[in-house]
């Protein structure tokens, strides 16, 4: 719930209450986030995540910390380590649900830390990835290889970290011993093309809000082929173009990450996003670039802290009949051409939220925009109508089977 009466327009008089989740107090990251926010005069804790317990007993929402229970705070900033992950998110969606505002949801989080889902989901939105495939069967394993442009390729287990259980295979057979090696100790895996022309370098985007604040270019130390600087590599600040930029701010806002770090190769065409990371380190960064990194952060986080990221399709579901769903502009449908207000959508209780150009997003459109082929809207309204405007799915075309050797059976 949002108390603008509360708020100094500028947001310069609003003092925060403000909870660093972390395991680490004494992390550079932390401590560094815990500075900024004093700096700023604002209040501010570390909490140590295992330490919540989620109450679902009472009539709203609530948690306790250590025993009792959890004062008020304005904000929290998550930083939720690897092992975690589960109870972690668990704790951020109780803080969602109690209106607590998190510049990373828990929903954001789920995704970022899962590379074969943030990889679907960054896929689905058109940011350029290395190519990648995910098989599970040993017989799928040469053919997936394949499918990436062969050997030799990249081996990522689904949740490492810091370039750990990243490996190069130079050759399919090796890579073949890699993956059955770990599956059969129930590991899932990437396989990604080794982007040679990259050479063991890439580009860290510190992404706050719809901004790059910082980057930084990573090179790998000696034969090694991963940049990351747990694994030797070293640092440099670089100055983004406005390609790496926008792939850097889209691919976080895809995730539903305020604050993310996003990397990037160089590729031959342009960036080549690998992953997005909800809670990037940033020692590294703010030494290459001499930035303020985690000012930038809280400064962001007090602005925006009136609004606390809601669940949009919880919030507008809870009436019986209506919902939030994705309409599809076909080529053949008779809305091409047409303006939203000419759409008949509202009158038949539908409201576009959002429209989808391409990488173009056109939130709370007006009724003079006018509809093309494979625009998608976003809206909220009847269930029953928006589900009569969806064309039936289509079908595969079938194969022209082989005739039968008895083309005409006998009676």
């Amino acid at each position: 719930m949002v108390w603008l009466s509360h708020l100094d327009p500028s947001c310069q008089g609003l003092t925060l209450k403000l909870a660093i989740l972390s395991r680490a107090p004494q992390a550079y990251s932390t401590q560094r986030l815990r500075a900024a926010a004093l700096q700023r005069g604002h209040q501010v804790k570390v909490l140590n995540t295992l330490r919540f317990a989620i109450d679902l007993a009472g009539l709203e929402p609530d948690l306790q910390y250590r025993g009792r229970p959890l004062s008020d705070y304005d904000a929290i900033l998550p930083r939720i380590g690897n092992s975690i992950t589960y109870f972690g998110t668990a704790v951020v969606r109780q803080f969602e649900q109690m209106d607590v505002y998190t510049p990373n949801t828990a929903n954001g989080i789920s995704n970022a830390r899962d590379k074969l889902r943030a990889n679907q989901i960054l896929s689905r939105h058109n940011i350029a990835l290395p190519p990648t495939s995910f098989v599970r069967n040993r017989a799928d394993v040469r053919q997936a290889i394949e499918l990436v442009g062969g050997a030799p390729v990249v081996i990522k287990l689904l949740e490492g970290t810091q370039g750990i259980g990243v490996i190069l295979a130079p050759q399919v057979k090796v890579a073949e011993a890699i993956i059955e090696t770990l599956h059969s100790t129930k590991q899932n895996v990437l396989i990604q093309k080794f982007i040679a022309e990259s050479r063991g370098r890439d580009i860290r985007a510190l992404v706050v809000g719809d901004r790059v604040v910082a980057a930084m270019r990573r090179v790998a130390n000696g034969d090694e082929f991963r940049s990351n600087v747990h694994r030797g590599g070293s640092v440099e600040p670089v100055e983004l173009t406005p390609e790496y930029e926008l792939a850097a701010v889209r691919s976080a806002q895809i995730m539903g990450l305020k604050v993310a770090g996003v990397d990037m190769l160089e590729g031959n065409d342009g960036p080549l996003v690998m992953e997005v990371n909800s809670s990037p380190g940033l020692q590294g960064i703010e030494t290459a670039t001499n930035l303020d990194v985690a000012g930038a952060i809280i400064d962001y986080m007090a602005n925006q802290v009136a609004f606390p990221e809601i669940d949009v399709r919880q919030r507008l579901t809870v009436s019986t009949g209506y919902g939030v769903a994705e309409l599809l502009v076909h080529g053949n449908a008779d809305l091409v051409g047409k303006t939203l207000g000419e759409s008949g959508l509202w009158e038949r209780d539908i409201t576009v939220l959002t429209l989808h150009r391409g990488t173009n997003v056109i939130p709370n459109p007006r009724k003079g925009v006018l509809l093309e082929s494979g625009d998608r809207l976003l809206c909220f309204g009847r269930l029953e109508e928006m589900r009569s405007m969806i064309p039936e799915r289509r079908k595969r075309r079938a194969k022209v089977r082989r005739l039968p050797k008895e083309p005409i059976p006998e009676s």
